[in-house]
C-alpha cells in the first residue's frame, strides 16, 4: 500500500487541502487505514470528479480507492454485476456493453468510481424512469469505523444513509448492481432547437412523458447568454437503444459521432487563447456557435454509448476553462409548479452575463430512498461557474434563497460553498442522518470538508 502527503481539491479546484493519502490494493489494506486513522478521521476518495470538496480531508486521512478495481462476478444470466468499488462506470460499460448488459444508471461522465456513484447516488437522463443508482443495488460491502465489514442491504436504515451520504457512514469497498438488457451498443439519438425556456420546458416535458415505462435519455442545454425573447433557449437532446434492425445501417450513418462537435472545437481554441478562463464575450460567442450548430430538429442518428452519455470526457478543453480559483458547479432542483422559480434563477443567471459553462436541464421523477440523495420529482439545472466571479458567493446566497423557498434543494455532491442552515432546510432527513452517524461512528472516524463545512 503505498502512502504520501499530497493536496487534493475537487474537480471545480476551488479549496485545495492537504492529506495523508493511502491506496489501499486490498481490503484488509483498508480496514487497517480505518482502524489506524489519526484525530482528524478518514474519508474514500475515488477519481476526485465531485466538483466540491467531498472527498477531502484537511489533516487527516484518504483511501485512494482506485486501487480496488476488480469486476469480480458478471452473471449474464441473472443480470448483476459484482466489483470493487473502484471500478470506474466508464470500464465497467466496456465490460458489460458487449455481452448486451447496460450499466442501470449512467451520469454525465464516466470518469467516476462505482463507489463514488453510490456515495453520491448518482442519476442519468432517464431519471423519471430510471431512478437514482440505489434502486438498482442488490448488497453492498461497507467498512464501517470499527473496522469491521458489514453486508448492506436495501430497506435498511444504514443502506438509506448510505446511498448519497457521501462516504461518511464508512468505505464501500464493493457492490452488486442490477444491470439492464440492451439489444445493441448503439444509441438512436434524436436533437432540436428551443427558441426560449418556455418552448424548451415544454418540449422536455413532451419527450419525457411520451412512453409510460419507457422514458428516453433526455436532457437539454441552456444558453444562459441569451437574453430578451431568447432567453433560456437551448437546445434538447434525446435518445433510445436502438433495436437490431438498425444495425445493417450503421457504417452509413455513424460517422458523425467519431468527431468532435463544432462547439467543443470553438471551447478549445477559445480557452487557449484565455488561459483557461472564458469571459462574457468568449462565453457568448461559444453558446451562439452550440445553438447554431445544432439542427433545428433530427432524429435517428446512431452514436456509441460513450458518445452520447459521456462526449465531454473525450473533450480535451473540459478541463481548462476554470481559471486559477477554480470552477463552482451549481447543481438544484425545484418541484413541477415551481417553474416561475426556475425561470427567476434563469433570468437572473442571463442578466448577470455570467460566463456559464455547461448548463443542462433534466427532469426528475421519484425520489431515492437516500437519507441526503439530491433527485425529487421536478426539474434540475446544472451551471458552472469560475469561483473568481466577484460577488459569485452572495449571488448564489441569493439562489439558494430563492429554491429553498421554492422547496427545492442544492445537490450536497456537487457543493463547494453552501451554508449548514440552508443544507439543514432543504434536506428534512439530515437530523436522522446525524443520530445514525453518531451510533455508528461516535468518535468521528470518517470526516471530510464537506462533512465539516455543513456540520453533516
Amino acid at each position: 500500500m503505498s502512502v504520501d502527503t499530497v493536496s487534493l481539491s475537487g474537480w471545480g479546484r476551488t479549496a485545495p487541502t492537504t492529506a495523508v493519502r493511502f491506496r489501499p490494493r486490498t481490503y484488509e489494506e483498508a480496514a487497517a487505514v480505518v482502524r489506524g486513522r489519526g484525530p482528524r478521521g478518514a474519508i474514500a476518495r475515488g477519481l476526485g470528479r465531485a466538483p466540491g470538496d467531498a472527498a477531502q480531508n484537511a489533516g487527516g486521512s484518504v483511501l485512494d480507492m482506485t486501487g480496488l478495481d476488480r469486476v469480480r462476478a458478471l452473471d449474464e444470466g441473472a443480470g448483476t454485476v459484482r466489483c470493487d468499488a473502484g471500478v470506474s462506470l466508464e470500464r465497467l460499460l466496456r465490460v458489460v456493453l458487449p455481452r448486451g448488459l447496460f450499466p442501470p444508471v449512467v451520469p454525465g461522465s464516466g470518469r467516476i468510481t462505482v463507489g463514488g456513484a453510490i456515495g453520491s447516488d448518482v442519476h442519468g437522463r432517464d431519471h423519471p424512469g430510471a431512478g437514482s443508482l440505489a434502486r438498482h443495488i442488490s448488497e453492498l460491502c461497507l467498512l464501517t469505523a470499527d473496522g469491521e465489514v458489514r453486508t448492506v442491504t436495501p430497506g435498511t436504515a444504514l443502506f438509506d444513509a448510505t446511498t448519497g451520504g457521501l462516504g461518511l457512514t464508512g468505505v464501500i469497498l464493493s457492490a452488486t448492481l442490477r444491470l439492464k438488457r440492451v439489444a445493441t451498443p448503439l444509441i438512436a439519438v434524436s436533437t432540436e432547437r428551443a427558441t426560449d425556456l418556455d418552448d424548451l420546458l415544454a418540449r422536455l416535458t413532451a419527450v419525457g412523458g411520451r412512453r409510460a415505462g419507457r422514458v428516453p435519455y433526455a436532457s437539454a442545454w441552456v444558453d444562459l447568454s441569451a437574453r430578451g425573447r431568447a432567453t433560456g433557449r437551448g437546445v434538447l437532446t434525446w435518445g433510445e437503444h436502438a433495436p437490431l434492425s438498425v444495425l445493417p445501417a450503421h457504417a452509413r450513418r455513424t460517422a458523425a459521432h467519431r468527431q468532435r462537435e463544432p462547439w467543443t472545437a470553438a471551447l478549445s481554441a477559445l480557452s487557449a487563447l484565455s488561459g483557461g478562463l472564458l469571459g462574457p464575450a468568449a462565453t457568448a460567442l461559444l453558446d451562439e456557435v452550440r445553438y447554431r450548430s445544432a439542427p433545428r430538429a433530427r432524429s435517428g442518428e446512431l452514436r456509441t454509448a460513450a458518445a452520447f452519455f459521456h462526449p465531454l470526457d473525450a473533450a480535451p478543453a473540459w478541463d481548462r476553462p476554470r481559471g486559477r480559483a477554480g470552477l463552482v458547479r451549481y447543481r438544484f432542483t425545484v418541484g413541477y409548479g415551481q417553474e416561475e422559480t426556475l425561470s427567476r434563477v434563469v433570468r437572473r443567471l442571463s442578466a448577470r452575463r455570467c460566463p456559464a459553462l455547461g448548463a443542462e436541464l433534466q427532469l426528475l421523477g421519484a425520489p431515492s430512498p437516500g437519507w441526503l440523495s439530491f433527485p425529487a420529482p421536478g426539474w434540475a439545472l446544472t451551471v458552472g461557474l469560475p469561483a473568481a466571479l466577484p460577488g459569485l458567493g452572495r449571488f448564489l446566497d441569493g439562489l439558494d434563497e430563492e429554491v429553498a423557498a421554492a422547496g427545492g434543494r442544492v445537490c450536497l455532491a456537487q457543493d463547494a460553498r453552501m451554508r449548514p442552515e440552508t443544507a439543514a432546510a432543504m434536506y428534512p432527513r439530515l437530523a436522522e442522518f446525524r443520530e445514525l452517524r453518531a451510533e455508528l461512528d461516535p468518535t468521528g472516524a470518517f470526516r471530510s470538508d464537506l462533512a465539516r463545512r455543513l456540520g453533516l
